[in-house]
């Protein structure tokens, strides 16, 4: 049996800890969600949470967890007798993001189901979690599908399993733990809602914490049966502390000036709906039980608040989370705050232990394994501190971008097989029905109709006497689905001196700023190269974390000559990685630029030979055409012919444009025909 770093040995992280024990005190409350850069002990905490949880009674010989006291009248295994049950171990389950549905919700024989009429059902990873903890490292990651169903599970307390008319429902109430670092991506706001706190957690930059931390993973790592044994202590008086705390939960009272504080303070910041409200109830309340008070306070409020909120108030993928504390002051003050704050915890005993002394500053965890990763530059830093540093003379400093706006569709002809998504056509696990096949393993998607109709010839000569089918796994068929998948699209920017004009950069910055936006939306992964002067440079490797390129771009200045073709040639040759890492995911090369190749011998002719090696490798690309002015030239137009792709102007890729091009087609086809019938 494997040994988890214990609790209270991790360094610091008071805000991680804090929140995972108020969800082990009242699961109501939702849920955790960790953000944060690597190595900062996200997982190592989650991990050994696990082990501090009581015990729990579950039905002996249910699959399910059932509760003795409370069994599920639905269980597949049931009915089940009244008994005192058999304790066990709360269970942390893991949830692997390359995961299949039927291993989260589990799998029916269907062969038997058809053949037999049995419903023989075996559990998933939501059986295994129920009362326990369901943990997905990377949640932001996690394909769609699966967000889908832990969606409805969150929702209803409950999974259902459907395979063509035959039907399994079980409980599935878990305590839900997610991390991510945010530099590979966002959560949908349908999933980062579900999670009642959040937690950001970063590595400490003070030199005594990060040598406590290696000290004592170091330990670890050498004996960790022995450090564990040096820690039992604290770990065992944590646990009776969570038991008290659930114990006293009961008769904590939230009163009428808390809960107008709570209602005031989600009001003042604009949260979308109520849950925000409820969640913040049941945090305050925790908060209280935790510090062994019946009396919820203030200060039980602003913590609750400053765990529930943040990632509530996100508007867009490129809104950092957080909360203005003087406002959130400003909100309790005016309904009746009292009490002043507490930055060390609510009532001097909201912090869980910290096994490093209280005088300690916050450390990143103990877990940290790998280096920190290099941070995106503030907007608010000058082009000296990003990525943008002069380089040449002429160069101007970054300007912002215009407000972005939803673009016309670009997507990759043909049909493609890559991960779930939004933007192109594919074969997909989930969409509509297009035809069936013979299943290559394990049956996932039965296609009814094709099933019978190959087990149909043959009833007679397998003897069918009775009204049932006689099927055999030669007859079953797989249904083949359509669906949508997500793309690389990887922006190739020209940031030369013929861009450099300051309102036409601008509207520049905003069309890629929407093209982003819209590939978030997608699912997308995206990169970013920008080419002026005499090269190109990668700004943005391929990545999920669309909020990430758009930091650089709005750090990107301009100036110098338009080489377009090292702009292409370094696109050349990170969709040639790229292909080797995802070769399923099809890439899209949006080029954005006005075609003016300027520098070296022969730069339109070098551009558009640079052009054909990408029409070589079939890559779908659309060039956006930033050409302005009485005199145009068409180079991007010419560009996109030798790209074997389509050019759109600025204004053109406005999906509002296109919908007003469409409606005034409409229109005067039907002036038209009002004309001839005159």
């Amino acid at each position: 049996m494997s040994t988890h770093f214990p609790f209270t040995a991790v360094v610091g992280q008071q805000d991680l800890q804090l929140a995972l024990l108020l969800n082990s005190v009242s699961p109501g409350i939702g849920g955790v969600l960790v953000r944060g850069e690597k190595g900062t002990a996200k997982s190592t905490a989650v991990r050994a949470l696990s082990a501090l949880l009581p015990p729990v009674a579950v039905v002996s010989g249910c699959r399910f967890s059932c509760d003795p006291a409370a069994a599920d009248p639905a269980c597949p295994d049931g009915p089940h007798e009244p008994g005192a049950g058999v304790p066990r171990d709360a269970r942390m389950v893991e949830l692997p993001v390359g995961a299949s549905e039927d291993r989260l919700v589990g799998a029916l024989d269907i062969e038997r189901a058809l053949a037999e009429g049995v419903k023989a059902f075996e559990p998933g990873l939501l059986a295994d979690a129920h009362r326990g903890i369901l943990y997905v490292d990377e949640v932001n990651l996690l394909h769609d599908h699966l967000v889908d169903l832990l969606l409805d599970a969150a929702a209803m307390g409950a999974s259902y399993v459907e395979r063509e008319g035959v039907s399994v429902r079980h409980a599935a109430r878990f305590l839900l733990v997610g991390t991510m670092n945010p530099e590979e991506g966002e959560l949908r706001p349908q999933l980062l809602d579900r999670f009642g706190l959040t937690v950001e957690v970063a590595a400490s930059r003070e030199t005594d914490q990060r040598v406590e931390v290696v000290r004592r993973r170091l330990a670890f790592d050498d004996d960790p049966a022995g450090f564990a044994a040096g820690w039992a202590g604290e770990e065992e008086a944590l646990r009776a502390r969570i038991v008290a705390a659930r114990a006293l939960l009961p008769e904590v009272v939230l009163g009428d000036t808390p809960l107008r504080q709570i209602a005031a303070t989600c009001a003042a910041f604009e949260v979308d709906g109520m849950r925000a409200d409820i969640v913040m109830a049941r945090t305050a309340t925790a908060l209280a039980a935790w510090a062994g008070r019946t009396e919820v306070l203030a200060e039980d409020v602003r913590q609750a608040a400053l765990l529930a909120l943040p990632h509530r108030r996100r508007r867009n993928p490129f809104d950092a989370p957080g909360l203005d504390e003087d406002k959130l002051d400003d909100a309790l003050e005016q309904n009746g705050g009292d009490d002043d704050p507490d930055p060390d915890g609510p009532g001097g005993g909201g912090r869980p232990p910290r096994g490093d002394g209280p005088d300690t500053p916050p450390a990143p965890g103990e877990g940290a394994d790998d280096a920190p990763a290099p941070s995106v530059p503030e907007q608010g830093q000058g082009p000296e501190q990003g990525r943008g540093r002069p380089s040449g003379s002429g160069e101007q400093r970054p300007v912002g971008a215009t407000e972005p706006f939803r673009t016309k569709m670009l997507s990759v002809p043909g049909l493609g097989e890559g991960a779930a998504g939004r933007r192109s056509r594919a074969r997909t696990e989930h969409g509509r029905t297009t035809g069936a096949r013979r299943p290559e393993g394990a049956l996932t998607r039965l296609h009814l109709a094709a099933t019978v109709q190959a087990a149909a010839p043959h009833q007679r000569a397998r003897g069918r006497s009775g009204r049932g089918l006689v099927v055999r796994r030669d007859d079953l068929r797989q249904a083949t689905r359509e669906g949508r998948e997500g793309n690389l699209v990887l922006f190739v920017v020209d940031a030369s001196g013929s861009m450099a004009a300051r309102q036409r950069m601008a509207a520049v910055k905003g069309a890629v700023l929407s093209l982003l936006l819209d590939a978030y939306q997608r699912r997308d992964k995206v990169g970013l190269v920008t080419f002026r002067g005499r090269d190109a440079e990668v700004v943005l490797p391929p990545t999920s974390s669309v909020d990430a390129a758009a930091a650089r771009l709005e750090l990107l200045p301009t100036g110098g000559r338009t080489p377009v073709a090292a702009g292409l040639l370094k696109a050349h040759e990170v969709l040639r990685v790229e292909r080797l890492r995802d070769p399923s995911r099809r890439p899209l090369l949006v080029v954005v630029t006005d075609g003016r190749a300027t520098g070296g011998p022969g730069p339109v002719a070098l551009a558009s030979r640079a052009a054909r090696l990408h029409a070589a490798q079939g890559t779908a690309s659309v060039v956006v055409d930033c050409e302005s002015g009485p005199v145009r030239l068409g180079l991007a137009a010419e560009l996109a012919r030798d790209l074997g792709g389509s050019a759109v102007t600025l204004d053109e890729l406005r999906a509002d444009a296109i919908a007003g091009l469409v409606k005034g087609v409409r229109e005067a086809d039907k002036r038209d025909i009002n004309r001839r019938a005159a």
